[in-house]
């Protein structure tokens, strides 16, 4: 009887669902690399070495955090792509490229860049996020995931995770706990403080898994093995099949809506993360979407590999 509830609410859910078009889009100075969002505002990194800061309620770039170009070997001049960003406490990190393969990390405090790790230090971080004041977290292409009290100039630990390479990187709300993924498909729940695995996960993937997100105690997984992997802390896993390769995943604050790109038509599933029902779908990005947020629980932000976010409202 059970069963054959949840196969008609399932088909209900179905026939109900809708396309959506995002409510808005602004143009970037660039290709959209990462974005972050804190107290109205929408940093967004770019390809083109600069960040636009945009007013979340004029919907207009209200300031620009710009990088010097690079010289490259041959003597010709390119943009410091910007790799990624996180905001914390009126200051802004970034992580871009060097002149060479390594990277370069800063913090912008709103009137001054200052560079807290260079790339002369042979570090390749892939993804840099603040934990708490004077405190951030990377995690390198090599999976060593590093505690660094940048005020102090102190490395606190420097642990290396897996023998794969890294995948994708998410804090909880709390910032006391991170997930990371790697190219084995494999998921890990880890300390902050203390870099101690606190669980592996039962692997719902076969290989690489491009993005992690992670929200009350929910975390979701985008797979180059064309699946969505879904975990909770204290729940059982499972996953989600889909016709192409997933390079994106959402979640939003309660855990209970998940998001996903779908499809070679660039679209983006929601999908009820207590059962993986499909609901409304997102329609409107012309390239590969790499970032998805929520704001809130009806509210979204989304970016592909172009020169444009997109602004969504879904309805519950």
């Amino acid at each position: 009887m059970h069963k054959t509830i949840m196969i008609i609410l399932l088909l209900f859910l179905t026939v109900n669902a809708k396309d959506l078009t995002p409510i808005a889009t602004i143009k970037t100075s660039g290709l959209v690399t990462d974005f972050v969002e804190d107290h109205g505002y929408l940093y967004v990194a770019t390809d083109a070495g600069i960040v636009d800061i945009i007013d979340l309620t004029t919907q207009k770039i209200v300031k620009k955090i710009i990088f010097e170009p690079l010289r490259t070997a041959m003597g010709d001049f390119v943009p410091a792509r910007v790799h990624s960003i996180d905001r914390y406490h009126g200051k802004t990190l970034l992580v871009t490229s060097g002149s060479n393969a390594y990277r370069n990390v800063w913090i912008h405090d709103g009137k001054h860049l200052k560079k807290i790790i260079d790339e002369k230090q042979h570090m390749m971080p892939k993804c840099v996020l603040f934990t708490d004041k004077g405190k951030i977290v990377f995690g390198t292409f090599g999976s060593d995931v590093v505690l660094y009290d940048y005020k102090e100039n102190y490395t606190l630990y420097d642990s290396h995770i897996s023998e794969s390479t890294m995948g994708g990187m998410a804090l909880s709300q709390d910032k006391k706990k991170m997930v990371i993924s790697d190219e084995s498909g494999t998921v890990r729940l880890i300390d902050v403080n203390s870099s101690k695995v606190e669980k592996v996960f039962s692997s719902e993937h076969i290989d690489n898994i491009y993005r992690v997100a992670y929200s009350n105690g929910v975390i979701i997984t985008a797979g180059q093995d064309r699946r969505v992997g879904v975990y909770s802390e204290n729940g059982k896993a499972y996953h989600i099949k889909s016709d192409f390769l997933v390079y994106s995943v959402g979640i939003s604050p309660s855990g209970e809506t998940g998001i996903y790109s779908s499809g070679i038509d660039h679209d983006l599933q929601l999908f009820h993360t207590k059962d993986g029902s499909k609901t409304d779908r997102l329609i409107g990005h012309y390239a590969t979407p790499n970032k998805i947020m929520f704001i809130n629980e009806n509210a979204l932000i989304s970016a592909g590999d172009e020169n444009r976010v997109f602004f969504w409202m879904i309805e519950k």
